[in-house]
């Protein structure tokens, strides 16, 4: 339903509903309708789409319709939408390529607001890669490569926190290996594809990247980096490959003489052990599954993805589409909340950190 509801003059934290087939629309009315949504949010989708996922689980939010730059509704269930019209009709777990367009749009629109400063940060639920690709996207592998190319960056970083790692200290880890940070060398590539992938020049790209914005976002002044090696037993010695050997060790090395505290590269089977996560702040894998399956085991449903080399915070939750949830209301929105919470917190420690800086 529509009404009125008091604003907030602050910045908001924009939340892209992602595939509107999938769970995302109900998962964003699920937070308003239990009260659980942070406050000063508004989320990019198609009012419509939202009014009819509400009234078919039978959620009482009030959806307040207002534009970018003007002060976001808030109150009692109410859920502030800057609405962005679907390309076709859509059915909960059923998949349209016409709609493709419409979720890049969300996704431009969230983008655009935080560089011309109407919202303070982003937050992405789940996408659905095949459908954009086969809605004529053909190049697109992913949110943070999209994100990456969409604000002309060269490089950007994928690192998963479980909430409780927001702002842990290493030594708040020992004992608890559900705390966890873990950025990634690499992303959504073929596992064929991935030792091609990994140069010295990504390595160092990446390292600098995390180690920045672990202080810059996280506010840890002197992050410490703990890198898996690629090969089972870190190559050992050579015996089964030679990328650490002929790339990680030296490039480590490299960035060691830059200043950068990299430890490494270790045994991924090994690493993630409480013994040594109370030593480093992050960790570094060097392919997708190599540091999400250990994350996602800790955390999931508890945890967050965070762009890193963005021009703008960046959120996103630690799990997919579930095109077999869609339209039930059975699905968890825990991760979305932690997502828009982060999103949130992330932003004002960057805006602090920007402030104490500009105060010397």
């Amino acid at each position: 339903m529509v009404g009125q509801a008091a604003a907030s003059t602050s910045l908001p934290v924009a939340i892209t509903s992602g595939e509107p087939a999938g769970i995302g629309p109900e998962l964003v009315l699920m937070l308003a309708a239990y009260n659980q949504l942070p406050s000063n949010c508004v989320v990019i989708a198609d009012l419509h789409l939202l009014e009819a996922r509400a009234e078919a689980l039978g959620l009482a939010v009030t959806l307040m319709t207002c534009q970018p730059g003007d002060p976001v509704p808030e109150g009692d269930r109410v859920l502030a939408v800057w609405h962005c019209a679907l390309r076709a009709p859509c059915q909960p777990g059923v998949l349209d390529a016409a709609n493709a367009s419409y979720v890049i749009d969300t996704l431009q629109l969230a983008v655009d607001a935080c560089r011309n400063g109407h919202a303070a940060a982003m937050t992405t639920a789940p996408l659905h890669k095949g459908v954009i690709i086969d809605g004529g996207f053909t190049g697109f592998t992913g949110h943070t490569e999209w994100l990456r190319d969409a604000c002309g960056k060269e490089e950007v970083v994928m690192l998963l926190a479980t909430d409780d790692a927001l702002h842990a200290r290493a030594s708040d880890w020992q004992g608890h290996n559900h705390s966890l940070r873990v950025a990634l060398v690499t992303t959504h590539l073929p596992l064929r594809d991935v030792a091609d992938a990994i140069s010295a020049e990504r390595i160092s790209r990446v390292s600098r990247i995390l180690a920045a914005d672990l202080a810059r976002q996280f506010g840890i002044a002197a992050p410490r980096i703990a890198v898996c090696g690629l090969n089972p037993h870190a190559g050992e010695d050579g015996h089964l490959g030679r990328e650490e050997l002929d790339i990680i060790i030296p490039t480590l090395a490299a960035l060691r003489e830059e200043g950068l505290d990299v430890r490494g590269p270790f045994p991924a089977d090994t690493l993630f052990t409480p013994r040594h996560l109370a030593e480093v702040d992050a960790v570094l894998a060097m392919y997708h599954d190599q540091g999400l399956a250990v994350l996602k085991y800790a955390g999931f449903g508890n945890a967050a993805n965070i762009t890193l080399g963005l021009p703008m915070v960046r959120t996103s939750v630690d799990h997919g589409t579930a095109l077999d949830l869609a339209g039930q209301g059975t699905a968890s929105p825990d991760s979305l909340k932690v997502a828009i919470r982060l999103a949130r917190q992330l932003a004002d420690t960057q805006s602090a950190s920007r402030h104490a800086s500009s105060s010397f």
